[in-house]
Formats: C-alpha cells, structure tokens, sequence
C-alpha cells in the first residue's frame, strides 16, 4: 500500500493497522516506535497495553487520552478526492484513530515544554470494557486531560452520557403452548413494553436528547428442557446525568414483576459533565477562533473515556478530535483531511497555551 507523501505518517500508518478490540498489539508496538521516531522523551507499552508516548519532563503532566482499538469490520484504506477535498477512508479514520493520531502530530510538534510533560496515550479496548482507561485512571494525576474522540475541528465536548448494562430473566414451568398462559417469552416481550412506556413517562418534557434515558434490545433468545423454559433479554442503556446507573437498575427493578431477575452486566458508566469555565475550555475557544471558525461546545449521547478518567482526576477535561461522529462504527467512516489538519493546529496552539505557565 502506497503512502501519499502529503500526509501526515501517523495518520495513515495508524489507520493501515488494523486493530479491532482485543488485536492492538501491533498497532501499539508500531505507535510506541513511531513516537519515539517524533522525538518523545519516552516511549513504551505499559502492564495492559496502552502505548504511551512523553514529550518533557516536568511535575505538571497534560494528559491527551486516546484510543487505538476500533470496532470490527475491516474498511480498505484509501484517499479518495470528494467535493475538491481529499479524505480517508479505513477503520477508526473517525474513531478514534484519527483524533489519536492528531494528538500525536500536536504533542510532536510543540515538542518539551519546561516545567511539563506532554503524555500522549494511546487506550487499549475502549470498544470493550475500557480496560486501559481504567487503568489510566490510577496512574496519573494530570492537570489537564484532552480526550480524543470525533467532534468536528471547531467544536468541543463537555458531556457525554452514561451507561448500563442489564440481562433481564424469566424461568417457569413448560406448559402447553394452547394453553391460557403465556411463555417466559411472551413474559419478557411485554415487560419491555412496560419499560417502554416508562422510558417515555421519564422523558415526557426532557426535549435534549443528552437529558433523555435510552434503551435498547441488544440480544435475545429462550431455551426449554422438556420440563423448564428459560428465556432471557440482554438491554442497554443510555443514561442521562439526573439518572446514575444504581438508581436505573432500581427504576428497571421497580418497573417488572418479581418473576424476572435483573442481572448486572459489566461496567456501568455514569454520565459526565465537564465544566465550560475553565483554563482548558477557553484556550480550545481561542485557538478554534484563530482558525477561522466560531467554536462550538457540544453534548453527546454516547459514552467515552472521559466518563471513567475525568472523575478520578478531577482536572479540567474535554473531549476533542477531527472527524464526523455519525460516520463512526459504519462502513463508510471516512476522515476529511482538511479537517484533520486543522485540529492538529487547533491541538498544537492549545498546548503552547496551556503550559506558557507552569503555575496555571
């Protein structure tokens, strides 16, 4: 595969690495390599995976967290011209290679700053269960923390909200299906009508989609023995900040019949606001002005590693990066270079802003 010498070499070595959830190996080892090749004062691969990548040495750490494992489904990897712009299409262009990739390019540029380390982490199974955000979390204390993820080059995220996981159960008696009761099936299919009605009760008058509660039907199925029929819902939810996941399981609970069995499933989320009135947030606002563009501070109904590090740290954080979020885990992701040259700039003024003063 040819590499178009205008682009920038982080980019596109990143995205012809194919590196779904669970299979980021090489695409880590090949990062840790190439940042050490831009000059990082360290490079290496940390306990679970993450590549990580210092430029400087300093007691104040600025944190760029993104990750490098993408959802399946192998995109080829291409530079098409659409509109008089160029852009690239392959797996994790949008997310979240390219926002990665951008940090990167930033952190290489502005190079050590005293007083500062620039850590520059690439996260292993966001896709997953975030295990290599949650290992972050514990291992840094940063006074800022920039997480990468598709937002347009002029715009900001300040919320992204939370997530829960649950499997709903019924087991009964088989009984004759002539007969006046219902399957475990039947059961579960009008307990989700239930909790259908009480979605739509708990979002009467909640007109912003990042304020309204989510749920959908990730799986299904029912089995019987001769004796015993089993069947089970697998559900998931988009929570809103005014609904933390203990009190949704209770909502959940209190919503079906004793009958069912509501079993947690992985790690719940809660929903995450950052504030606009900092340090952080405005030099985003200047650096996206001297690009040309009027900024814009956005909220979002997915959940990202900002939800699990920024709590913990309790720092200034934003979510940033390059690239068109409806595009991602489709088959048409594709990442507008233009675009992506601008939040590298818009990344690279953030940075000399921030560190001009080692006492910010």
């Amino acid at each position: 595969m040819t590499f178009p010498q205008d682009l920038s070499p982080t980019l596109w070595g990143l995205v012809t690495r194919y590196s779904p959830t669970g299979q980021e190996a090489e695409a880590v080892a090949w990062l840790v390599d190439h940042m050490k090749g831009l000059g990082a004062t360290r490079a290496f691969i940390d306990s679970v995976g993450n590549g990580i990548g210092i430029w400087g040495e300093g007691p104040q750490d600025i944190v760029l967290l993104g990750h490098i494992d993408t959802v399946p489904g192998e995109i080829p990897v291409r530079v098409e011209h659409q509109n008089g712009r160029r852009v690239l299409y392959g797996r994790g262009s949008v997310d979240a290679k390219g926002p990665l990739a951008a940090m990167v390019d930033a952190a290489a540029e502005v190079g050590a700053r005293p007083g500062w380390r620039l850590v520059v982490i690439a996260a292993v199974d966001e896709e997953g269960e975030s295990k290599g955000a949650r290992y972050i979390a514990n291992h840094y204390r940063p006074v800022f923390a920039i997480i990468g993820e598709p937002s347009r080059w002029h715009r900001v995220t300040l919320g992204y909200k939370g997530s829960a996981w649950a499997q709903l159960e019924v087991q009964r008696d088989l009984g004759h299906s002539a007969g006046p009761e219902g399957s475990a099936g039947d059961i579960l299919l009008a307990a989700w009508c239930r909790l259908q009605q009480a979605r739509e009760e708990y979002n009467r008058g909640r007109e912003r989609m990042f304020d309204q509660l989510q749920l959908t039907v990730r799986g299904m199925g029912m089995e019987e023995d001769g004796f015993r029929q089993r069947a089970w819902m697998h559900l998931a939810a988009r929570l809103p900040q005014s609904l933390p996941p203990e009190a949704w399981y209770h909502w959940v609970q209190g919503h079906l019949l004793e009958d069912i069995t509501v079993k947690r499933v992985g790690f719940p989320i809660q929903a995450f606001v950052a504030d606009r009135r900092t340090p952080l947030v405005r030099a985003f606002m200047q650096a996206i002005r001297a690009q040309g563009a009027r900024p814009g501070l956005v909220y979002k109904s997915g959940t990202a590693d900002l939800n699990i590090v920024a709590p913990v740290w309790g720092c200034p954080a934003v979510a940033y990066g390059p690239g068109d979020s409806s595009l991602d885990h489709t088959p048409h992701e594709h990442l507008d270079l233009d675009e992506y040259e601008r939040a590298v700039q818009v990344l690279r003024r953030v940075l000399l802003t921030l560190t001009q003063n080692a006492s910010t």
